[in-house]
């Protein structure tokens, strides 16, 4: 009997016993597993080439190397990881370029009535921005996806120059998830044998200096207690930062960053896991993992960026797989909330909802013509009666 066996048989044991919520601990009896999502079944695809379900709403708001609807500001190429603020009576998404040497990041500003106010850019001359993260106090982390990339704390309304956070960490940054009752910041390494690092600010709000620790487990644990360990030299030179700690845990390939009420949410593609990290008791298991579902029903694969809403839902884009963002609800199942037809050279990023709930925002980044540059990136805005 295979490994996959072996864990399916597991789950089939212990699905019954999963009934909580997720966001009751990271603790769970199982991962999450197939089933009828809370929206219903998808139907056919609108006309952006978008199924949703019943009464569920698409439209695109920006293309790269075009200029966004109403505005002069030429969308960036290949946009990646995003996030929405509070702007006045209205919002701001904010969105990564995953381009070498341009890189940087752009904004989007939104009245009130959820009409385009105006465009720009936040973030230039930077390398393949991959995802990032949010902070409480405002601004966006973005994060170099490069060996010894950095991470740019920027401003979304452009009030302010985005400035080096050097201090965080050079490595293969991904994505990055503030914990305010901790007072650290969670960050992924998208390398197949990246680790799970917090930063440990000396001033909560200042990110200027700090220490970077990394997540120490046994290599093969998916369940346990972990420990902390300072990184002796987050520079990350001649040594990568992940090879200078014997007990850190290793990661195959990390990616999105989500943190809510106790609970860091990471996900890691090349093993199509998502995690939970338990701040409160400092422990990790795992929220999904597609070889631990019936063969051939896996609603989610290419697991890559991930965030959630006030009321529980996580949502999980995809790098390839079928081109679906799925829900992750705190029942314990997973199923399609979403799928984009005839893109299948592209993959989704950059999931974010406005501050209200209502509307998810996230793009192709590659869209039809499958190019990270060019006319390919399509960035959408997707509204509806989201559980919140």
């Amino acid at each position: 009997m295979d490994r996959r066996t072996v864990l399916r048989a597991t789950v089939a044991g212990g699905a019954a016993a999963f009934s909580g919520s997720l966001w009751a601990g990271a603790a769970l009896a199982a991962p999450a597993q197939p089933g009828p999502g809370p929206y219903g079944n998808l139907l056919a695809a609108d006309a952006n080439g978008i199924h949703l379900p019943a009464g569920f709403s698409s439209r695109v708001i920006a293309r790269s190397g075009q200029r966004v609807a109403g505005t002069s500001y030429v969308w960036h190429w290949a946009p990646d990881g995003g996030a929405c603020f509070p702007a006045g009576d209205g919002w701001i998404y904010v969105s990564n370029s995953e381009v070498p040497l341009i890189g940087g990041a752009s904004a989007v500003r939104f009245r009130a009535d959820g009409s385009i106010a105006t465009a720009y850019r936040i973030l230039g001359g930077t390398n393949v921005n991959c995802a990032g993260g949010a902070t409480p106090w405002g601004t966006w982390l973005s994060c170099e996806e490069v060996p010894l990339g950095r991470v740019f704390e920027t401003w979304p309304d452009g009030s302010r120059s985005a400035e080096e956070r050097t201090r965080m960490g050079r490595f293969t940054h991904e994505a990055a998830a503030c914990d305010p009752d901790r007072r650290v910041i969670y960050l992924t390494e998208d390398e197949s044998d990246g680790c799970f690092y917090r930063f440990v600010p000396d001033t909560w709000g200042d990110l200027r200096t700090g220490q970077v620790q990394v997540l120490c487990a046994p290599a093969n644990a998916t369940s346990g207690p972990v420990t902390w360990q300072n990184i002796p030299d987050r520079d990350g030179f001649p040594i990568p930062t992940r090879f200078q700690v014997g007990a850190a845990k290793h990661f195959d390939g990390g990616e999105g960053c989500w943190y809510d009420r106790g609970t860091c949410w990471f996900t890691t593609k090349g093993d199509n896991r998502v995690w939970a990290y338990d701040a409160v008791n400092q422990r990790i298991d795992l929220a999904y993992d597609d070889s631990l579902v019936p063969a051939g029903t896996a609603p989610l694969t290419g697991v890559d960026n991930i965030t959630g809403t006030a009321g529980g839902d996580l949502y999980v884009a995809e790098d390839g797989g079928n081109m679906e963002v799925c829900v992750i609800t705190p029942a314990g199942v997973v199923a399609p909330f979403l799928r984009i037809d005839g893109q299948s050279s592209s993959e989704i990023t950059g999931p974010a909802f406005s501050p209200d709930g209502s509307r998810l925002y996230f793009s192709s980044q590659r869209g039809t013509s499958g190019n990270s540059t060019g006319s390919g990136g399509i960035t959408y805005e997707v509204t509806g009666p989201f559980r919140r």
